[in-house]
């Protein structure tokens, strides 16, 4: 057994079942031998972002995996690895390295060096006794604390040795948890009980603690609305009376409302990260943080009760605390407060309702998304956006069911054409669910011929493009650039292109198709097709954002 065997069956005791890859890497064929399925991408991001959205459906129980060559491979893969750091999304990378006698001479690419900044460990093998080792530190640091990526950069003149027999032991990790201080935790839940608008805040660290059925029980014990951040989106159920919405840079106006007006802010599973693509918190809170990570607490934010520790072991401890101090039942039903939940999302359909359910020529994507939400099985769907403008108009109004991960949310960091390989992954994760990305024309461009990918691999996912044929709101960004040489207008038959490369294409050109071509993409994955729908749309940049609520008197 030589190196890359032994990683192949590091991975295989780690319960790794598949490994996207690209183009080229020893570790494949290993992998194949112990029947970890390679799939192969048309490009080292479209592997990565597809790995990256299986550990993200499986909450890291399985740990997405991408293999690399050396050189031109591993340079290439720096923006999906750059993806998953700032999404924290664990993850291995497995890049070739040049060998030992030529990697830290330039202009040899040195994985180690230039990924330490963006992954949790990054480690290169040099000796192949440390094989096992290496492997294990990796998984290691991927499942504690904050999730995020590691690397393991394989030396080809190492790898390709023969494996000791006395080194080939080898033990899958473990996650290890662990909760906050007790007295913290009372002095938090005191602080809530006393406060006269609190609200929740919760991240994604919520869906990876598997924590939505304690953060249901707090809120409805303590009589608190629930903002879910953008990759928080689906740890609390839209549907539920306490639910504001989702928090990126646009949101439902319950979200602006409760900003505003709350005097003491608890998040809980969320770093607190500032980011364009997401909503500040305003000045003047009682700020309460429950994280898995202490570097996040005060990092953005001056935090007046930090709680680190487990999402769920924080909130069950929680729990605990108050029915303690107001009895097993919690807090009667605060009527004033839901009353007011329900009035502020009443008003805000009704400012959107005509726009949802416009008929308007060419269709507006809003209408695209009401018709989403008209047609899926939401407790048996996945969704996500794309980034730019289809993540801002469709974040508000689709609805996250009360299944977990029923909505990918993704953005903190930013990159066009995720959304393809993203559904790639998360099928391959649940294959029992309708996979839908949902993207424009330009996201489309960057990844599309990932379809071929799907169509190979036999992964059928639906993708929704609309088409408006130029970038959306870059006219008043660059009049002059797009008015006198067309810069950000494109064209194309992405719904044709989808065809040319295996998949079903479908194209719809009013209103009244987008709820059949759905349905047909359902049926037409059902029984094993990729499909692609093409909405031809109209520019919109009519956004659902109420910043003036975040001033509001309390």
């Amino acid at each position: 057994m030589n190196g890359f065997d032994l990683i192949a069956h590091c991975l295989k005791a780690e319960g790794v079942t598949w490994m996207a890859c690209f183009p080229a890497n020893p570790l494949i064929e290993a992998a194949a031998k112990v029947d970890i399925r390679p799939i192969v991408f048309r490009q080292e991001r479209g592997g990565i972002n597809a790995a990256d959205g299986f550990s993200r459906q499986t909450l890291g129980k399985q740990v997405g995996v991408f293999a690399a060559q050396d050189g031109p491979g591993v340079e290439n893969s720096f923006g999906g690895i750059a993806q998953a750091w700032g999404e924290g999304v664990p993850l291995l990378f497995l890049p070739q390295g040049a060998g030992t006698d030529k990697y830290s001479i330039a202009p040899n690419f040195s994985a180690v060096r230039n990924y330490e900044k963006i992954t949790k460990l990054a480690l290169s093998i040099d000796d192949v006794t440390k094989t096992a080792r290496e492997m294990r530190r990796a998984f290691h640091a991927i499942r504690q604390g904050r999730p995020g990526p590691a690397l393991v950069e394989m030396q080809r003149d190492v790898l390709s040795q023969e494996v000791p027999e006395n080194a080939m032991h080898y033990e899958a990790s473990k996650p290890m948890k662990y909760a906050p201080n007790r007295n913290d935790v009372k002095d938090a839940v005191a602080q809530l009980l006393s406060a006269r608008h609190p609200v929740i805040w919760a991240g994604q660290g919520v869906l990876y603690a598997d924590a939505t059925a304690q953060l249901m029980t707090l809120a409805e014990l303590m009589q608190i609305p629930v903002i879910t951040t953008m990759e928080g989106k689906s740890a609390f159920p839209d549907d539920h009376p306490l639910a504001l919405g989702s928090a990126n840079r646009t949101a439902p106006k319950g979200v602006y409302r409760w900003l505003g007006l709350s005097d003491t802010f608890f998040a809980v599973g969320s770093s607190l990260t500032r980011t364009s693509f997401g909503q500040d918190v305003p000045d003047g809170k009682f700020m309460i943080q429950s994280t898995v990570s202490p570097e996040d607490i005060n990092k953005d934010y001056e935090i007046d009760l930090g709680l680190v520790g487990d999402a769920k072991l924080t909130l069950e401890m929680m729990i605990d605390e108050v029915k303690a101090q107001v009895g097993e039942a919690g807090r009667p039903r605060n009527d004033e407060l839901h009353s007011m939940i329900t009035q502020t999302r009443r008003e805000w359909l009704e400012d959107w309702m005509p726009i949802l359910t416009s008929d308007e020529a060419p269709v507006n994507p809003y209408r695209v998304v009401h018709e989403i939400n008209r047609a899926v099985d939401h407790d048996n769907t996945v969704l996500t956006h794309d980034a730019g403008n289809p993540r801002d108009q469709i974040m508000p109004f689709y609805k996250a069911s009360k299944t977990p991960l029923s909505y990918i949310g993704w953005g903190k960091t930013t990159h066009l054409g995720f959304g393809i390989p993203l559904m790639i992954g998360a099928k391959l994760a649940d294959p029992s669910k309708f996979c839908m990305n949902f993207m424009g024309d330009l996201a489309f461009g960057h990844t599309g011929t990932e379809i071929e990918t799907a169509v190979r691999a036999e992964v059928p996912i639906t993708t929704l493009v609309i088409n408006n044929r130029t970038m959306g709101g870059y006219d008043t960004k660059m009049p002059t650039a797009m008015e006198k040489f067309g810069a950000g207008n494109q064209g194309g038959d992405y719904a044709g292109m989808a065809m040319a490369l295996g998949a079903k294409g479908i194209h719809v050109d009013n209103a009244e198709g987008i709820g059949p071509a759905i349905a047909e993409a359902q049926k037409a994955n059902d029984n094993g097709e990729v499909v692609v729908i093409e909405v031809a749309t109209r520019q919109d940049t009519r956004f659902s954002q109420y910043p003036e609520l975040l001033k509001q008197e309390k």
